[in-house]
C-alpha cells in the first residue's frame, strides 16, 4: 500500500451543475448566546466566526468519539445553521437540546425551511460570477442565497447553496444525486452517518488536517481525548481515499490480508459508480500499521480488493508501529 501505488481520483460522473442534497439536514440554533453555546459543544470555534466563512466541526462523546459532522455558518449574530447528515439530524438535535439549560438559544430543526443545493464545475463558478466564493470554507451572499466553497474534488470546484425553501434554484444543469456524493468522497472531507455514529476520533478521519479542530479553544465534549491523541502522537489511524470493485457501504469493515481474523479498518463514506458499471469511490478509516504492504480488502481479507488513490491533501503516515 506504498504511495507508488496511489493513483488520481478518477471521475466517472460530470461534476458540472447543481444537485439536491436530500442527504443532508439543517440544525438552527438561534438566540443571543447561540454561537456561544455551539463553541462549548463543537470541536471547532465558533465564537470567533463571523458572517464571512463557515466552520466544519465535529460533536463528540465524553470519549471523543464523533456523534455527528457539521458544516456551520452565522447568518447573523444571533442564528447559526448548521448542516449535517440527514439521517442523524434528529437524535443530534435531541443530545444537543439536552445541554441547552439556561442559555438562550433553541435549537431546531430547520431543514424543510432550507433548499439545500450542491454546486460544482465551472457552470456553477460563471453563474456565481464576482459572489463565487474565492477561499475553501468561505462565505458570500448570492441573490438572497447563502454561498459556502467546500474544498475541490478531483480539481473540481464545489459550492453549498443555501436560501430560504421558496427561493428560485440556480439556473444551471442538473446534476446528478451520486455524482455529487462522488465529488464529497473525492474531497475527502468524511461526513458521519447514521451507520458511523460513535466510531471515530476526529484525527482519524484528518478533521484537524481539514480546520475541523480548533486547539487553542475551551472545552467541550470529549476535548481532552481530542487533544491527548494529537498531542501524545497516539494517532494510529487514519482515513484514506480509495476505489474498489465491490459495493462498498458506511460502517463496513476493511480487513487487511495478512490478518483475516480483525478489521484493520472502516468505511466511513462510499458511493456507487455510475449504473452498469460495478464498484464504489469510498473513504476508509485504517491503520496505519496497514499501509505498509500487503492489501486491503472489503468485508473480509478476500473480499474485493481496495486501491488506494491520492488523496487531496498531505496526510502524515509517521505513527505505524
Amino acid at each position: 500500500m506504498g504511495s507508488d501505488d496511489n493513483r488520481h481520483m478518477t471521475t466517472p460522473y460530470s461534476l458540472d451543475g447543481a444537485a439536491p442534497l436530500a442527504h443532508w439536514g439543517v440544525i438552527r440554533a438561534q438566540g443571543a448566546d447561540a454561537a456561544a453555546f455551539l463553541h462549548g459543544q463543537l470541536t471547532n470555534d465558533f465564537a470567533l466566526l463571523d458572517t464571512s466563512h463557515a466552520r466544519l466541526a465535529g460533536y463528540c462523546s465524553a470519549k471523543g468519539r464523533l456523534l455527528a459532522s457539521f458544516i456551520g455558518w452565522k447568518r447573523s449574530e444571533d442564528e447559526v445553521l448548521l448542516v449535517c447528515s440527514a439521517d442523524l439530524l434528529a437524535p443530534t438535535l435531541k443530545r444537543l437540546s439536552m445541554f441547552v439549560l439556561r442559555a438562550k438559544c433553541k435549537l431546531s430543526d430547520t431543514s424543510a425551511q432550507w433548499r439545500l443545493l450542491g454546486l460544482a464545475g465551472p457552470s456553477a463558478t460563471a453563474l456565481l460570477s464576482q459572489a463565487a466564493p474565492a477561499a475553501v470554507w468561505s462565505k458570500t451572499e448570492h441573490e438572497g442565497a447563502d454561498v459556502i466553497r467546500l474544498p475541490d474534488a478531483a480539481g473540481t470546484t464545489r459550492y453549498l447553496w443555501a436560501a430560504p425553501i421558496e427561493a428560485a434554484p440556480p439556473a444551471l444543469p442538473a446534476l446528478d444525486a451520486d455524482a455529487w456524493r462522488w465529488g464529497e468522497v473525492a474531497s475527502g472531507v468524511v461526513t458521519i452517518e447514521a451507520a458511523t455514529v460513535d466510531q471515530f476520533v476526529p484525527q482519524m478521519l484528518n478533521y484537524e488536517l481539514l480546520g475541523g479542530v480548533d486547539f487553542k479553544k475551551g472545552c467541550y465534549p470529549g476535548q481532552e481525548v481530542v487533544a491527548r491523541s494529537q498531542y501524545r502522537g497516539t494517532i494510529k489511524r487514519r482515513t484514506f481515499l480509495f476505489e474498489s470493485d465491490g459495493a462498498a457501504v458506511a460502517g463496513q469493515d476493511v480487513f487487511h490480508s495478512a490478518d483475516p481474523g480483525q478489521p484493520a479498518g472502516k468505511v466511513a463514506n462510499a458511493v456507487p459508480r455510475p449504473s452498469g458499471t460495478e464498484g464504489s469511490g469510498l473513504l476508509a478509516e485504517i491503520k496505519l500499521a496497514a499501509m505498509n504492504e500487503g492489501t486491503l480488502h472489503l468485508g473480509s481479507a478476500d473480499g474485493p480488493l481496495l486501491r488506494q488513490i491520492e488523496m487531496p491533501y498531505q496526510v502524515a503516515v509517521e505513527a505505524v508501529n
